[in-house]
Parts: C-alpha cells; sequence; structure tokens
C-alpha cells in the first residue's frame, strides 16, 4: 500500500506488526509445506479479527502487518490486539497435526508515533521485538525508549558473532542427586557468556538471539566438546548431561560431532546424555527417529527435557524408547501445597515407570518440594536446594563434600548448597 493511501485513512489510525511465536519450529520439524499451510490458516483467522475497513497483509515468512482505520482512541488497538493474541492462542490443526504457535505484536499510533509509512512500521516493528522479549503471545505500543534498546540488541548480535570467534563462552555444571543413595549422580552441563565489558551473560540472554541468527549449531558443537572434555576429568561413576537443540538435530553433522567429542575426550559414551525437547520430536518422521536411534546405537542415553510443556508428550513416548524424562519445574513450584500438581507428578511417574524410563525432577528449590518428590518415587532431582550451576574447577570438590565418606546427606532443614559450602 502506498504512503498517500495510507494518509487516506483518516487523522489517527494504528499500524500492528506481528509474527507468530515459535514458526521456526513448526518448520524445523514439520517441514516447509505445513508451515505454508499453518500461515494460510494464521490469514483466515487474522481476516476474521478485522473490521472491512481495516487491511491485512503479509510482510514476509511469519510476519504480518493490520492497519487499523479509523482509530478513534489506542484503547481500539489494544482491544485488536488482545483480539488476534486470543484468536491465534488457539490451537490449529494442519495436516493431522496439532500445532500451537500465539504471537507476539507491536503497534505504533499514527500520528503520535510519526505520520510516515516507513516510520510507523519501523515503530511498530520495533514495539514487537519489545513484545517477543518480555516473554511473546503479547502486545506492546511503541516507546521512544525501546530504539534504544532496540540498538542495544543489534550490539549483543555483534557481540554475540565475536564471541565465537574470540571463545568467550563457559560451561557451569549444576548436580543431579540420585534419591536412593543421596549422593550426586551427574551434572548437567550449562552455558555462560563471559562478555568482555558486560560479564557474565545469561543463556536466557543469548541463546534465543542465537537460534534466531543461525548461530545455536556451532555454538552447540562446541558445548558438546567442551563438555565432554570436562566430564573425562571426573570419577567414572559420574554423567554429563547435555542439551541438543532442535535446530542441532536437523544437522547432519550431529552425530559426527557427538563422534568426535567422545573420542576426542575419552569420555565413554555410557556417560553421556542427551536432552531432547519434545519440538525435537514433532515432526515424528523417519529422520528425526533413526538420528535418535543412531545416537542410542553409539551408547549415548536420550532424555526428553521439559516434560508436560509442548504439543503431545504421551505420543512421543509410544515413538522412542527414552532412557529419562525430566519434568519441568513448572510442576515443581507449587508441589507442596498444590494437590493437583502432587498428583500431575504421581502420574508422570507412573507414566514413566510403565514405560521403564527415570524421572529427574528438575528446579528443586526447598525441602517441601523434595519431600514430595521422594513420596511420589521419583528417581533424581536438581535445583538450588542443592547447589546453583558452578563452574568446572568446583566440580571435583563439590563431589568430594557431598559424596565423601560418611553417612547420607539429610535434606531436612539445610540445602545441600549450605552443607557443600560450609
Amino acid at each position: 500500500m502506498s504512503t498517500k493511501r495510507w494518509r487516506r485513512l483518516g487523522a489517527a489510525w494504528a499500524a500492528l506488526c506481528l509474527d507468530l511465536d515459535r514458526f521456526k519450529a513448526v518448520n524445523d520439524t514439520l517441514g516447509h509445506p505445513v508451515g505454508d499451510l499453518l500461515l494460510r490458516a494464521v490469514a483466515d483467522r487474522l481476516l476474521a479479527c478485522v473490521r472491512e475497513t481495516d487491511v491485512v497483509a503479509r510482510l514476509g515468512g511469519d510476519e504480518f502487518a493490520i492497519v487499523q482505520a479509523n482509530l478513534g482512541r489506542p484503547e481500539d488497538a489494544s482491544e485488536l490486539a488482545r483480539r488476534v493474541v486470543a484468536t491465534l492462542s488457539k490451537p490449529f490443526e494442519i495436516d493431522g497435526h496439532v500445532i500451537n504457535v500465539g504471537t507476539s505484536i507491536g503497534i505504533a499510533i499514527c500520528p503520535a508515533d510519526g505520520s510516515h509509512v516507513d516510520r510507523l512500521v519501523k515503530s511498530a516493528d520495533t514495539a514487537l521485538y519489545r513484545a517477543k522479549a518480555e516473554g511473546r503471545n503479547t502486545f506492546r505500543f511503541f516507546e521512544a525508549r525501546m530504539e534504544e534498546r532496540q540498538r542495544a540488541r543489534r550490539e549483543l548480535e555483534t557481540d554475540l558473532r565475536q564471541a565465537i570467534a574470540n571463545q568467550e563462552f563457559e560451561l557451569y555444571y549444576q548436580p543431579l542427586v540420585d534419591l536412593r543413595s543421596d549422593r550426586i549422580s551427574g551434572f548437567e552441563a550449562l552455558i555462560r557468556w563471559r562478555h568482555p565489558e558486560r560479564g557474565m551473560i545469561s543463556p536466557a540472554e543469548f541463546i534465543p538471539l542465537a537460534e534466531e541468527m543461525g548461530l545455536i549449531v556451532p555454538i552447540g558443537d562446541w558445548v558438546l566438546r567442551q563438555a565432554c572434555r570436562e566430564a573425562a576429568s571426573w570419577p567414572d561413576a559420574f554423567k554429563i548431561a547435555i542439551n541438543v537443540s532442535p535446530v542441532q538435530f536437523k544437522n547432519p553433522g550431529l552425530i559426527d560431532c557427538v563422534e568426535e567429542a567422545l573420542r576426542h575426550s575419552g569420555l565413554p559414551a555410557h556417560r553421556l546424555e542427551l536432552e531432547v525437547t519434545e519440538t525435537v520430536l514433532l515432526a515424528e518422521n523417519d529422520a528425526i527417529l533413526a538420528t535418535l536411534h543412531s545416537l542410542r546405537d553409539l551408547g549415548v542415553h536420550i532424555s526428553m527435557d521439559d516434560f508436560g510443556t509442548g504439543y503431545s508428550s504421551l505420543s512421543y513416548l509410544r515413538s522412542f524408547p527414552f532412557d529419562k524424562i525430566k519434568i519441568d519445574q513448572m510442576f515443581i513450584r507449587d508441589l507442596s501445597t498444590n494437590t493437583e500438581a502432587s498428583a500431575i507428578i504421581r502420574a508422570i511417574v507412573g507414566l514413566a515407570t510403565s514405560f521403564g524410563m527415570r524421572i529427574t525432577a528438575e528446579g528443586v528449590e526447598t525441602p517441601e518440594q523434595l519431600k514430595c518428590l521422594r513420596l511420589e518415587g521419583c528417581h533424581e532431582v536438581q535445583g538450588y536446594l542443592f547447589s546453583p550451576p558452578r563452574p568446572a574447577a568446583e566440580i571435583l570438590a563439590l563431589i568430594e563434600t557431598i559424596n565423601g565418606p560418611g553417612d547420607r546427606l539429610e535434606f531436612t532443614e539445610q540445602p545441600l548448597l549450605m552443607l557443600a559450602t560450609g
């Protein structure tokens, strides 16, 4: 639409820029034909949300725009955005698959945020990035200070590329505690970025950015090699758990990377545990299952991470015989006070046991939560109750402190962190 035509819309109108949350995972796992069908279904729902005087357009990829004409008040734009978010949050049935995506929306108002079409779209796009940064599946209005945040994001993108070249990443390790012995049985590797100027940057800040930029494969390969190398120096009884992103699973070089990491480090394959999310299995195609079985044939253990938070957990347990499933911390938070949470944990443990799988609960922070997990038959736990993630240099000391001679540790009053640090 031309700028001249946009100006005929009236003195006040809104530009809404939106893109789909988790759409990339759909393309990566179900394929582009299904992604195209999903985009058409999204367009149909968007058209059902607007008036005849409004305009809906696809900008490219999974990005759409809505021009809301004759805007009476800013609240009208809010109401439309809420309607769109609610509509796109409902599941889609595409080619036999149930797909959940959702959307993030940025809103700019004319003339308050600019009177030229290019300026309005840029402002709405800036607000969109803010909505995505604040949790997705929501909307935000443009504010002038957002441009500064956008500049900071571009700087972070540049720094992230440089971080790979300069090897600025480090691995921290959080212990996994076996509830039969109350001793550490292994560790989960967690990446950290030590920025030369900003200090330590959380993975929650840069991992989503790395996925958007296509950098997650080289970063993930580095994590795999480094974690195996460091774990090889631990006593033989301890395993190492490493997260593998859906993008890495699509990379045909994943199996070679795992073999190389094991060979160069000398780490036995049975001590390596790869954690995958349900998103990896969304496609349920032969290539994904073949990769999982090839990894299993190497002797590597496979666990399903964040169980219950994705699409169709139960069907995936039938597709591939996982060694372990990890219960997401969202089910652990209210465990001691919410009877429904306890019932969910009980059901998951029973299900896993029937499939011959072990259960790990993550995000354990209180003795009350731990007590409940013991009663429900959980096999393994991790969380700040025991220890925060620690650098590699502290792992052997932590093992010696917790798994040293003496009686089993009792988690009644003091967190394991306090016991370990004195």
